[in-house]
C-alpha cells in the first residue's frame, strides 16, 4: 500500500509541476452541459456565518457567541451576531439562487438554536425556522444539503464537561442529530455530520485561535490547554459522534427517508519541495495528518499508520466494535479545496514541546527558492493553483476505494476595502477565473474517472469568516454590513449564464 501510494504521489507530483508552466486557461470554454447530467452546482453557508439573530426565538449561546465578545479574538473586533442577517432575509436569498440556475445549496443548523442547552429541550422556533428554509428550498427545485456541526458547539456543553474532550458528547451529539433525522430528514437527502473537524479541532485545541481557545503555552500562551494530547482527544470524540451518528441515521431512518450521509474534510494539495524521498515522504505523512487524521478512520477503521508511529500513545485506540461502526461510515466524501503548498521534512528542535504540527515533521509553504506556488489572495494562507483539485480528487478517488465525492467548497476572497467605489468593489474577474479554472480541471478528474457529484461555491454572500471578521469577502454577493442590503459581483452574471448553457 505504501508503495503504491507513494508512486501515485509522484505521478500527481509530475503532473502538477507540468502545470505549473501552463497559463490559465482563460480562453477555454465551459459548459455547464460538460459535467455529467446529474452533477449539481450549489453554494454553500454556515449558521453562526450567516444566520444573524443570536439573541432571537429562544437560540442558545455557541462557543462562538462567547469567543467573540473578546473583540480581540477576531481582526477586527466583531462577531456573527448579525451577519448577513439570513434568519430574517433567507426567501430574498433563495430567489438569488432560483434565479441564477442553483441546483443545491449547503447550509448547517445550528445546534444551539434547535436545543438551546445542547440535549434535551428542543426549540420549536428553530425547528420552525428550518422547516420553513428547507421547504423555500424545495419550492424553488433547490435540493437541500445540511451539516449537522460547522463550528459552533453549544456553549452549555463546552461549560458543562468541556465539550469536544469529553465522551460525553457522543451521546448528546447523537441525539442531536436522531432530533434532525426525525424533523428534517423526510425531505433532507444529504446529511454532512461535521464540516473540517481537522480545522476546529486543531485551531480549537492546538493553536487556541478559535474557540474553546486551548492550547500548551509553548504554542501560543493559552491560559490552558495541552497541544500534545488535547486535539486527538477532541479528534476521537469528533469520529465517535460521527459513527454514533451515521449509525443512527442508517438503523432508523436511511431506508424510508432515502438518503446519504458523509462529511466535509478541509484538504489542500501538496508538492515536494524537493525530488528526495524525504520530502516525498512528508508529503505523504501531510495528507496522514491533514486529510487522513478523520478520512481513514471513517473509511478503513483506525488512523493512518503514520500518526500511530509519529504520535504513539497520545492517540487514542478505537475498541473493536468502534472500529467497526467508522469503518465504511461514509455514502459520499465531501471536500473543501482552497490551496496548495509545498511540503518539506522537518525535525522539531524540542522533542520535549509535543504539537500536533511538530508530530507531522511536515513543513508546508508556499514557497520554493522565493517563488510562489500561485497567485496569493486576500487570506495568507490561500494560493490559488487550480491544478490541486484535480490532484486532490484523483489522490481520494484511489486511497480511498473510489467512493463518491462532493466539492463542498471552493472559493476565494479579495480584501474588504470600504473606500473603494461599489462598482470597483463588484468587479470580481479574478473569482471568475478561479472559479473557471477550477472547474476546467475538476471536469479533467471526473473525465479520468472520478466519481464527483457536485461543485459548492464558497460562498453564496459576503459573510463573517471566523477570525478574520468580515475583513475578507467570499461571496458571489456583496453584502453591505451596515444596511444588509445584496449587491450582485460579476462573478454572479458569470454563473448564471454557465448554469444557463
Amino acid at each position: 500500500m505504501r508503495l503504491l501510494r507513494r508512486a501515485l504521489l509522484l505521478a500527481l507530483s509530475l503532473l502538477f509541476l507540468a502545470a505549473l508552466a501552463q497559463t490559465s486557461a482563460e480562453h477555454e470554454q465551459l459548459h455547464r452541459s460538460d459535467f455529467p447530467k446529474k452533477f449539481l452546482f450549489g453554494a454553500a453557508s454556515s449558521a453562526y456565518q450567516y444566520e444573524g439573530a443570536a439573541d432571537e426565538d429562544g437560540r442558545g449561546p455557541s462557543i462562538w457567541d462567547t469567543f467573540t465578545k473578546n473583540k480581540s479574538n477576531t481582526v477586527d473586533g466583531s462577531s456573527g451576531s448579525v451577519s448577513n442577517d439570513e434568519y430574517h432575509r433567507y426567501k430574498e436569498d433563495i430567489e438569488r439562487m432560483s434565479k441564477m440556475g442553483i441546483d443545491a445549496h449547503r447550509f448547517s443548523f445550528s445546534w444551539s438554536r434547535l436545543i438551546p442547552e445542547g440535549r434535551g429541550r428542543v426549540n420549536q422556533l428553530g425547528v420552525d425556522f428550518y422547516n420553513n428554509l428547507i421547504n423555500g428550498l424545495l419550492e424553488k427545485g433547490i435540493k437541500p444539503f445540511a451539516t449537522l456541526h460547522h463550528f459552533d458547539l453549544p456553549q452549555d456543553l463546552q461549560d458543562a464537561y468541556g465539550g469536544w474532550l469529553s465522551p460525553q458528547i457522543v451521546d448528546d451529539f447523537a441525539m442531536y442529530a436522531e432530533m434532525c433525522f426525525r424533523e428534517f430528514g423526510d425531505r433532507v437527502k444529504h446529511w454532512i455530520t461535521f464540516n473540517e473537524p481537522s480545522v476546529f479541532v486543531l485551531l480549537g485545541f492546538n493553536n487556541g485561535s478559535f474557540p474553546p481557545g486551548r492550547c500548551s503555552k509553548y504554542v501560543g500562551g493559552c491560559a490552558s490547554g495541552d497541544s500534545g494530547t488535547e486535539p486527538y482527544i477532541a479528534g476521537h470524540n469528533v469520529l465517535l459522534s460521527h459513527a454514533a451518528a451515521v449509525r443512527a441515521y442508517r438503523d432508523r431512518y436511511q431506508v424510508t427517508q432515502g438518503g446519504s450521509i458523509g462529511m466535509t474534510f478541509s484538504t489542500a494539495w501538496y508538492v515536494p519541495m524537493s525530488s528526495s524521498d524525504a520530502d516525498v515522504m512528508a508529503v505523504q505523512r501531510a495528507l496522514d495528518f491533514s486529510i487522513g487524521w478523520f478520512l481513514t478512520p471513517s473509511v478503513f477503521g483506525d488512523y493512518p499508520a503514520s500518526m500511530r508511529v509519529l504520535v504513539g500513545d497520545r492517540l487514542p485506540s478505537f475498541t473493536f466494535a468502534e472500529s467497526s461502526l467508522l469503518k465504511g461510515s461514509l455514502d459520499f466524501i465531501g471536500i473543501n479545496y482552497y490551496s496548495t503548498y509545498y511540503a518539506s521534512t522537518y525535525s522539531p528542535r524540542n522533542e520535549e514541546n509535543k504539537d500536533f504540527f511538530s508530530d507531522m515533521r511536515c513543513f508546508a509553504s508556499g514557497f520554493r527558492h522565493g517563488v510562489s506556488i500561485g497567485p496569493t489572495a486576500a487570506s495568507s494562507w490561500l494560493y490559488i493553483n487550480p491544478y490541486g483539485i484535480y490532484s486532490i480528487v484523483q489522490y481520494v478517488r484511489k486511497a480511498y476505494n473510489g467512493i463518491p465525492i462532493f466539492i463542498t467548497e471552493n472559493g476565494v476572497d479579495e480584501a474588504t476595502n470600504f473606500s473603494l467605489p461599489l462598482k470597483q468593489a463588484l468587479d470580481d474577474r479574478k473569482r471568475i477565473q478561479y472559479h473557471r479554472d477550477h472547474l476546467l480541471f475538476l471536469n479533467k478528474a471526473i473525465r479520468n474517472g472520478a466519481d464527483v457529484r457536485g461543485y459548492f461555491v464558497w460562498s453564496l454572500l459576503d459573510d463573517f469568516e471566523w477570525t478574520s471578521g468580515y475583513s475578507v469577502r467570499f461571496g458571489l454577493f456583496y453584502v453591505d454590513f451596515t444596511t444588509l442590503k445584496r449587491y450582485p459581483k460579476t462573478s454572479v452574471k458569470w454563473f448564471t449564464e454557465l448554469l444557463h448553457t
